[in-house]
């Protein structure tokens, strides 16, 4: 439980840091991006093992209509995280991209994961990615990419299925069917 915790506030605060006190992270310069890659890589390790050892109340599992839901809100997370590196033509409707990606990906998780080291988990990084959007929408304005080639829309759409086939594969190989 500790470890899980852990892992989702080690997330949390050095993305919030910049929204909470942007002087004092502008005041740290590039030199902190090291040391807060390494505690953003030591949040997801603590997520990973605090998730698999925590065994928490059971709520609900899945069932198969949940399951496509999950599988079809995973598919448009995993596109908005392309969206978001591509700048495809999406991105001049969608401010925060890479977030709703996160915002879809805990959903999904938390339909067929009704679990409490789920609802730390999944809810957790939900609750984050709210707030830093509501953070991210109070201090600054939005500036819309401009016009994207319909190159990188069907880029972004095959990059997306091909790491969503990646992910299910990955998920497949740690013993958890994405399918049923």
């Amino acid at each position: 439980m500790t470890l899980l915790i852990l892992g989702v506030l080690l997330w949390s605060l050095p993305h919030l840091f910049k929204r909470l006190a942007p002087t004092a992270r502008a005041n740290m310069g590039d030199k902190a991006k090291g040391p807060i890659a390494l505690i953003l890589l030591a949040s997801i390790v603590l997520m990973v093992l605090g998730y698999r050892a925590w065994d928490g109340t059971f709520y609900w599992g899945r069932s198969p209509a949940m399951t496509g839901i999950n599988n079809l809100l995973m598919l448009v997370s995993v596109y908005f995280f392309a969206v978001s590196g591509m700048k495809t033509k999406l991105a001049q409707y969608i401010r925060h991209p890479m977030l709703w990606g996160v915002v879809l990906w805990s959903v999904a998780h938390l339909l067929v994961n009704g679990d409490t080291p789920s609802f730390v988990l999944f809810g957790g990084l939900l609750i984050w990615s709210f707030l830093e959007m509501t953070l991210i929408n109070a201090q600054t304005a939005w500036e819309k990419p401009g016009p994207a080639p319909v190159g990188k829309e069907i880029g972004a759409l095959a990059g997306g299925v091909l790491v969503y086939g990646a992910i299910t594969l990955i998920h497949s190989w740690l013993g958890y069917n994405p399918f049923g």
